[in-house]
């Protein structure tokens, strides 16, 4: 009965959108995909209050709190791309987030606004995280310092510094020691595992003799923040957790930067394959051995599945029914980390001004 009703609801909406002349009745898809959208946009309401009655009133939150709160603004942005597939003419406006419109409502952005305040509460560092007054700075230095201990040459050992300062942007939109409303595993800066971080401190042992000779001040940091973090959760730590976050998934591939500068001369574009290292490290690597990087195709569903958890083809039955893509069309398909990846630019510049 609420089925029918959301259905019916949404037919009497479409007719007083239709003008007068030269349309006819809305499908029976179309009144479906509208219904859909109207109900995904409703849950995505209730939720939101519902968490910040929660926050508000001091209640005990659930175990992974932004769990539900995401899955239903996936599935706002999911139904609204199904219905602008069904009705072209519902694509609007564009929006502030770089949203592709026909994805996104630009007039829902003050609850996407909401949504991100909600999640700043519940990811707040904990009361024993040690900050950086230098967060940013930080993260640059530490790319370039470990890319020029690989061997790298002043200006790549720079990309590599920038493209750190995008991953720190992508991960937690520049925010130092954040906890995650959505995991119980991945924490810090850089968002590693407790298994991630062990690896990477155990890989920048192997390369700190040459990191102390190249850069004797920011060795003398590193041992000082060592000292700091010492019987605690390194990963709550911003040097540590980012210099070991960085070391375990990126440093090794840190040597394809010329080449890969010369693949994808847009910086944003290099920081979007350094992201995929996160999300899809095997293939990526084989992408970037493969010498055809841009053509090289993934169709494991495993590998689909792990795109679309991190919002690459996760919106809309289209996009979600994909069994392959090619690193063209995934580099293509990350526009929501791209307002994050602009950040990053700006604040590098500040940073590193010509």
């Amino acid at each position: 009965m609420q089925t029918r009703c959301y259905a019916a609801a949404a037919a009497l909406a479409l007719l007083l959108m239709t003008p007068a002349r030269g349309q006819g009745a809305p499908t029976p898809a179309q009144s479906d995909a509208l219904a859909a959208y109207e109900h995904a946009l409703g849950d995505f309401k209730s939720i939101l209050a519902e968490r910040r009655n929660q926050i508000e009133a001091k209640q005990k939150l659930p175990n992974l709190p932004g769990q539900a709160l995401y899955l239903a603004r996936v599935a706002v942005i999911s139904t609204y791309k199904d219905l602008t597939d069904a009705m072209p003419s519902r694509i609007g406006r564009p929006n502030k987030f770089g949203i592709p419109p026909a994805y996104f409502d630009a007039a829902i952005e003050p609850l996407v606004d909401e949504y991100a305040d909600v999640f700043e509460i519940m990811e707040a560092p904990p009361a024993s995280a040690q900050n950086s007054p230098t967060p940013f700075k930080d993260v640059v230095d530490l790319g370039a310092a470990i890319a020029r201990a690989k061997g790298l040459a002043p200006a790549d050992a720079e990309a590599a510094g920038r493209i750190s300062l995008g991953l720190f942007y992508a991960e937690t939109n520049g925010k130092q020691n954040v906890r995650n409303a959505r995991s119980n595993t991945y924490m810090g800066s850089l968002q590693t595992g407790p298994s991630e971080d062990r690896n990477g401190q155990r890989k920048w042992e192997a390369i700190k003799g040459t990191i102390a000779a190249a850069d004797p001040a920011l060795n003398a940091r590193d041992d000082k923040e060592e000292a700091r973090s010492r019987g605690t959760d390194r990963r709550f730590n911003h040097w540590t957790n980012v210099r070991d976050g960085l070391m375990n998934a990126h440093a090794e591939l840190f040597a394809e930067i010329p080449a890969i500068v010369k693949t994808l001369p847009d910086p944003i574009e290099q920081m979007k394959l350094f992201e995929l290292i996160q999300i899809i490290p095997t293939p990526t690597r084989s992408a970037l051995k493969s010498g055809d990087l841009l053509n090289y195709r993934v169709s494991n569903p495993t590998i689909m599945k792990h795109l679309r958890n991190n919002s690459i083809f996760a919106f809309g039955k289209v996009d979600r029914a994909r069994s392959s893509a090619s690193f063209r069309e995934i580099l293509g398909a990350m526009w929501l980390f791209k307002r994050k990846f602009d950040k990053a630019m700006v604040k590098y510049a500040e940073i590193r001004p010509r």
